[in-house]
């Protein structure tokens, strides 16, 4: 409910961004502070990562700059009061998945692991968002497996949890679908979800390797809302970042 002290909210600016752990293209260069000034600067409500690191001692040790909280933390600092994370990798040295930074109340989140087999580890992240003026707002952040069947099998598994959702409610998935043959669409029309540069342009947006996109590999799929304004984030410094371009849009309840 909202309280009469409250303005109503009803537009969310949205980020979505593979972090590559921090680093550069083929991990040459340690870029998370450069990449935390540049996040800042699209004032984005909603940030949706994937491959963020929650430990690493192997890279703690060698990094003079390494934070002491984890990646997302890090990140949030005071910006984004709120923050989730699911750790979908675990090895001896440490952790990685997918996280959510919002400046709104995370109500409450669930990491769904939608591995298959174990060679790869895969979650969706789902938050459920307050936002004044709304019925709750849920958030899922998505990187999805290298193999077709993999992903094909995950697509279903996400478009069982959006059925599952309250049918009236705004929904927002975005993140890492490695779809780089543009199969995702047919699957997700399925549980209503409709994605914004589809939308807008009538493809996906190119987005990966960051330097020069061609691969449209990252999406960001609305059910219960519109978009306006979606962008890749391709010019300097986004492009020197990480090795895929962030999206961006504005989303309408």
């Amino acid at each position: 409910m909202t309280s009469t002290s409250e303005t109503p909210t009803h537009c969310l600016r949205i980020l979505t961004l593979n972090l590559h752990k921090g680093f550069t293209a083929l991990n040459r260069r340690f870029m998370l502070p450069e990449l935390r000034d540049a996040v800042r600067t699209q004032s984005s409500d909603i940030v949706f990562l994937q491959e963020v690191l929650g430990e690493h001692k192997r890279h703690a040790s060698r990094f003079d700059n390494w934070p002491e909280v984890p990646q997302y933390e890090f990140l949030a600092d005071s910006m984004w009061p709120e923050f989730s994370y699911g750790r979908n990798a675990v090895y001896p040295h440490g952790d990685h998945g997918n996280a959510l930074l919002s400046k709104f109340p995370i109500v409450r989140y669930h990491n769904l692991d939608v591995s298959i087999g174990t060679i790869e580890q895969r979650g969706l992240l789902h938050s459920v968002i307050y936002v004044p003026g709304q019925t709750e707002v849920h958030a899922i952040c998505v990187h999805l497996g290298l193999r077709e069947n993999h992903r094909q099998q995950q697509l279903r598994l996400l478009c069982k949890l959006v059925d599952s959702l309250p049918p009236g409610e705004p929904v927002i998935v975005a993140g890492d679908f490695n779809d780089w043959r543009q199969r995702a669409d047919a699957i997700l029309e399925h549980c209503g979800m409709q994605e914004v540069f589809v939308q807008q342009f009538g493809k996906p947006a190119r987005s990966f390797p960051a330097r020069w996109p061609w691969f449209r590999l990252d999406r960001i799929y609305l059910r219960n809302a519109t978009a306006r304004n979606p962008e890749v984030l391709r010019i300097r410094p986004w492009s020197h970042l990480s090795d895929h371009a962030p999206l961006a849009v504005e989303v309408h309840l």
